[in-house]
């Protein structure tokens, strides 16, 4: 009889993930008896010995965790299309794979982008607070009463410009946007992928920023899509903030850490631009009543829903478990990262 491969899973899973992960056979599964996040000293105790381990990104994937599964570990199933809670040198010096899922988000979180610049140019979260709070009737209508930007003729530039940012540029084009400026990992340097060929189409301009500067300076929108590295931490900071235009708004969908949230905050203050969109923030989900970032009207925050459809989760728990299944049995996963 063929030995069984162990594998670790951190979640309940969806019923069509969890069915797909059950159907074969020669699996030893031992997985967490919650939807809430599994206890780190349950990750280690059974990652010894697996073969293969399903996570989430609040899970983090580092040596110690490498080292305790042990030989047998030949592949990491990230929930996830981010993957900066998982230390690539580790697994990439013991040959092990990494599965993610990067492209099933795609459009849950191009909408969410769009839904957080409306909130940030036409005052959302401020303007809902005031009916919450009653304040309604004491606001007697008039001609600039609650006004913002729109987006219509609006420069809006991407900080990353991958698969996500230019979804997000196909549905704000309907919008009448003028141009669009984006840089990459590499200053200056064009993507190397058009992924829904608008680049090709010359609708509209659609320009490689020099630096960031540029960027911020020219652009009425702000949109940051990028990887979080060591090069990419507080890329939007005091510095970049003095460089935006006064009525111009900054929408993160990407990671907290990209954004300096100390200087976003006194930018907001000081009036240096008009608002921000936050799917994301730094050490979320410590963000307590008393944060200074929820003391700014200006600025609309949500809990990281960024991929929060239902469509989205099952296809990303799917997703993750063919993932596992392929790294198990050396065959192509949907999404691996190359490490």
């Amino acid at each position: 009889m063929a030995q069984k491969h162990k594998v670790v899973v951190t979640r309940q899973l969806i019923s069509e993930a969890q069915t797909l992960l059950e159907a074969v056979p020669d699996l030893d599964i031992v997985q967490w008896p919650s939807e809430g996040p599994a206890e780190r000293s349950w990750l280690l105790e059974h990652a010894k010995g697996a073969s293969g381990i399903l996570l989430m990104l609040s899970d983090k994937c580092d040596e110690e965790l490498v080292q305790t599964a042990g030989e047998s570990l030949k592949v990491i199933a990230s929930f996830s299309v981010g993957t900066d809670h998982v230390d690539r040198e580790a697994l990439k010096t013991r040959g092990i794979r990494l599965g993610y899922t990067p492209t099933c988000l795609t459009d849950a979180v191009a909408d969410l982008s769009v839904m957080l610049i409306l909130m940030a140019q036409r005052r959302g979260g401020e303007a809902i607070a005031k009916v919450v709070k009653g304040e309604w009737p004491k606001m007697p209508w008039s001609p600039l009463l609650m006004t913002g930007p729109q987006i219509r003729g609006s420069t809006v530039g991407f900080l990353g410009f991958g698969r996500i940012g230019q979804a997000t540029l196909k549905r704000l084009l309907p919008f009448g946007i003028d141009r669009v400026l984006y840089s990459t990992s590499k200053p200056g340097k064009p993507v190397n992928e058009d992924h829904f060929g608008l680049l090709k189409e010359g609708t509209i301009p659609i320009e490689v920023a020099k630096d960031w500067r540029h960027l911020a300076k020219e652009s009425d929108i702000v949109i940051v899509g990028c990887a979080l590295s060591p090069s990419t931490k507080h890329l939007v900071n005091a510095e970049f903030f003095s460089e935006m235009k006064k009525l111009a708004v900054l929408v993160n969908i990407a990671r907290g850490p990209v954004v300096d949230t100390d200087a976003l905050v006194a930018a907001l203050d000081k009036g240096e631009i008009f608002g921000a969109g936050l799917d994301v923030i730094e050490n979320e989900p410590n963000i307590a009543a008393d944060h200074p970032i929820l003391n700014q009207p200006r600025c609309v925050l949500v809990p990281h829903i960024g991929s929060a459809t239902i469509e989205t989760r099952e296809q990303m728990a799917t997703e993750s478990v063919k993932n596992l299944l392929a790294g198990l049995n050396g065959e192509a996963m949907v999404n691996e990262v190359r490490l």
